[in-house]
């Protein structure tokens, strides 16, 4: 399921963490970018249940789950209350060019019993770099709706991949749900990113920057 996709021209704005920005995103290469995605590894992304795609304008990239589920409550092992996915992905740029990671759309469904919460957390940084860029988000219930969440980064705060040189780009995505005080023996609560119905990826836009 996982394989390599070419990214056009602006394709990829919003992923990465590395060394400050100079100078504000260029318009994007005329080459295409490729990704590679070369690991999936994690609770909630089994092999053959996420996918990344390049969206038809090549401003963005997605990435689809489909076993994406943390849950607490009646049919809930004591082990699903966390789900962790760990995708590492190989991106060969252009010649002349770096990027960075602007902004991400988080999307995914929410059910929450009264006294129970959950978090989203994100990870990103480069293969070797000790600099990660971090969100989490925090959901409490009653809630029984989709949701979405959205990071920007400011063009100020971007990090580029040092020019010249191939990391892989790490996205490390973590959905963890607690009980509190909600009664587990009658109830479930769940957060997912499962879009098994196509409306909740996670999309990643990026900023070009000429070398």
């Amino acid at each position: 399921m996982f394989k390599a996709f070419a990214v056009g021209a602006s394709a990829f704005a919003a992923l990465l963490t590395s060394s400050p920005a100079h100078a504000a995103p260029a318009p994007g290469p005329s080459d295409d970018m490729v990704i590679d995605v070369v690991t999936a590894n994690g609770s909630g992304c089994p092999w053959g249940t996420a996918d990344v795609s390049v969206s038809p304008d090549s401003k963005a990239f997605t990435v689809t789950y489909s076993a994406f589920t943390a849950q607490v409550g009646v049919g809930a092992t004591p082990l699903d209350f966390r789900k962790n996915c760990q995708l590492g992905l190989n991106v060969h740029v252009p010649q002349g060019f770096t990027y960075a990671i602007a902004s991400t759309d988080y999307r995914g469904f929410a059910r929450l019993e009264r006294g129970a919460s959950a978090t989203q957390t994100s990870f990103y940084y480069f293969q070797g770099d000790r600099q990660t860029a971090k969100s989490k988000h925090n959901f409490s219930g009653p809630l029984d709706s989709d949701w979405q969440r959205t990071d920007t980064i400011g063009i100020g705060s971007l990090a580029f991949l040092p020019c010249g040189e191939q990391r892989n780009l790490n996205v490390n995505t973590e959905l963890r749900v607690n009980a509190g005080w909600s009664n587990t023996r009658k109830t479930t609560s769940m957060l997912t990113m499962d879009s098994t119905d196509g409306n909740l990826d996670t999309v990643y836009h990026v900023a070009w920057k000429k070398c």
